[in-house]
């Protein structure tokens, strides 16, 4: 796999080998980022992470902290493992912990960006409804849906943007209250 833009544009990174991971192709990870524009400075908040796709494409685009959870160990060690090859341990923090916990452990920390990429075959909508609290005021929420699913609707957020890839959707909400 490899960072599409930004000052790591096209070097490579490592993924998990394993079932319970999904990368996000290059081309949804483009569309993502392009449709985000411009991150320069922003917080951004990357949750079940994976392989930390998109958090590194966040580092390589400007964000000015950059949050990576993931609570499989073998996605968790490939994550840090890329973070050393790419040399950018002081640009982002990987944290191995099940979300939901993270985010009860961590409810005074907010970013302009959280992006949701949960597995496909156990999406937990109290959990991705909690993930919300992270958002800063005006804040988008990327939330990467099966494309078969009809989409969601949360309390606090409006949907700004919906894209569909066959098997995969992105859709973008924004912070309303």
């Amino acid at each position: 796999m490899r960072i599409i833009a930004g000052r790591l544009g096209g070097r490579q990174f490592k993924s998990p080998s394993s079932h319970l991971s999904h990368p996000m192709s290059e081309k949804v990870r483009g569309a993502l980022f392009n449709s985000l524009g411009d991150i320069n400075g922003l917080r951004f908040l990357d949750t079940y992470s994976g392989s930390g796709a998109l958090a590194y494409e966040a580092v390589s685009r400007g964000a000015k902290y950059v949050q990576s959870v993931e609570k499989s160990i073998r996605a968790y060690r490939t994550i840090k493992k890329n973070i050393a090859s790419l040399d950018i341990e002081d640009d982002i923090k990987a944290t191995r912990a099940n979300i939901s916990t993270w985010s009860d452990n961590n409810v005074d920390l907010f970013f302009d960006v959280v992006t949701c990429d949960p597995p496909y075959d156990n999406i937990r909508p109290d959990v991705i409804e909690k993930l919300i609290r992270h958002l800063n005021q005006d804040g988008i929420f990327v939330l990467s849906w099966p494309g078969s699913e009809e989409l969601r609707e949360f309390d606090g957020l409006e949907i700004i943007k919906n894209s569909d890839y066959g098997d995969s959707q992105l859709v973008f909400y924004r912070k309303t209250g």
